[in-house]
């Protein structure tokens, strides 16, 4: 087994902020890539920093609106191979650190760029956030009960799997290609396009059944009792995703109503077979639940809650609750890795890092006199 990640040797330069670009880069820095975080000065007492996701990364502050500034950024964009930025369409344009001109300079440099609705289009230059992607994609309409109003969940969705994932596979998709034309290129990732993927099972029942995707009233959600949440007597809540005919009529049998198997899609008696098992659920305990499920092959999983999740054994086998060294001595937990390759596997290197933690530091490889770096400190260059 390698002791490096499979990006090691990869040098990322994230001008990105907030969660989107800050959470691809620690996947990138998660892999082995070096990954320098690019921020302004006047975002350090903004309580938005998410330090946790500034691990495996180098932290400097810059301030890009002055010529020196730019000119570090210039000379750290020189040996990137990857560039990322979550500013609105046309600002790194008006910085002058935008792809055409790092490009000039770093022809082989891949950039990525995440908006909330992309470079193009009659929304390039709107504001927005989670919420107004989910909203506008159509996937808060199909979040929440019937009957009442779209629940905002709370998971960043749109963030993360619309803007974080997108851009970190178009970034390796972009690598990948380099490796092979020796070309860079622009990456223009959208948190609404992302979001709009997530349709697929909806565009495929609605042209099957012909019928309109209803918030709480689709297959997959809620309208039948095979795919459902049910409160037990100790009001905690159960999941049951017994979608397969095989693993409904096991639950069916198991609970004494095999003449329900027949009947799992059924629109006519849905509501009774519904109102059975809350009734069902609700006579014994989740644990006791689960202890009587061990033997049954049902899909069935407690709802569990942030804290439980921390000490689930499954978690803490899989490494996915890991303990981390601080940088006063002690340990907290952090999220691992999800991706686990066999040769190559990602690693937690350093801990979370402070705001503009690394920036002397940056400053002296690219050349810099601690003379000068005093001197941009005292004028706001950094």
């Amino acid at each position: 087994m390698l002791s490096q990640g499979a990006l090691t040797g990869i040098r990322v330069l994230d001008l990105s902020r907030l969660l989107p670009g800050p959470y691809c880069s620690m996947i990138l820095a998660d892999h082995g890539a070096e990954v320098i975080a690019v921020e302004g000065k006047k975002f350090q007492s903004d309580e938005m920093f998410f330090k946790e996701i500034s691990r495996n990364k180098r932290h400097v502050s810059l301030n890009l609106k002055t010529q020196e500034g730019k000119a570090i950024f210039l000379a750290l964009a020189k040996k990137a191979d990857v560039i990322l930025e979550g500013f609105r369409p046309g600002v790194v344009k008006t910085l002058g650190v935008d792809y055409e001109t790092v490009k000039a300079v770093n022809p082989g440099v891949i950039y990525c760029s995440i908006t909330g609705y992309g470079q193009t289009g009659p929304m390039w230059d709107r504001v927005g956030h989670d919420v107004n992607y989910l909203s506008i994609s159509g996937i808060l309409d199909l979040i929440g009960e019937k009957g009442h109003p779209p629940s905002i969940p709370g998971v960043q969705f749109a963030d993360i799997a619309g803007g974080s994932m997108n851009a970190a596979i178009g970034i390796l998709l972009a690598l990948f290609a380099r490796e092979k034309t020796g070309k860079g290129q622009y990456i223009d990732i959208s948190m609404t396009d992302g979001m709009i993927g997530y349709l697929t099972l909806p565009s495929f029942f609605t042209k099957l059944t012909g019928q309109r995707y209803e918030r709480s009233e689709t297959k997959l959600s809620h309208r039948f009792a095979c795919y459902n949440t049910y409160e037990t007597a100790d009001h905690r809540y159960l999941a049951i995703g017994a979608v397969e005919e095989r693993f409904w009529r096991n639950l069916c049998e198991h609970l004494g109503v095999p003449e329900y198997t027949s009947l799992q899609y059924d629109e006519q008696r849905r509501q009774e077979i519904i109102a059975f098992m809350r009734k069902t659920f609700a006579g014994k305990s989740l644990e006791e639940w689960e202890e009587e499920f061990l033997e049954v092959e049902v899909c069935h999983s407690r709802i569990q809650g942030y804290e439980e999740v921390l000490r689930d054994p499954l978690f803490l086998e899989r490494e996915m609750i890991v303990p981390v060294l601080q940088r006063d001595g002690t340990l907290s937990k952090a999220l691992g890795i999800p991706v686990k390759l066999s040769d190559t596997p990602g690693s937690l290197r350093t801990p979370p890092v402070d705001f503009g933690e690394q920036t002397r530091e940056v400053l002296v490889e690219l050349g810099y006199t601690n003379g000068e770096i005093d001197d941009f400190i005292e004028r706001g260059v950094v």
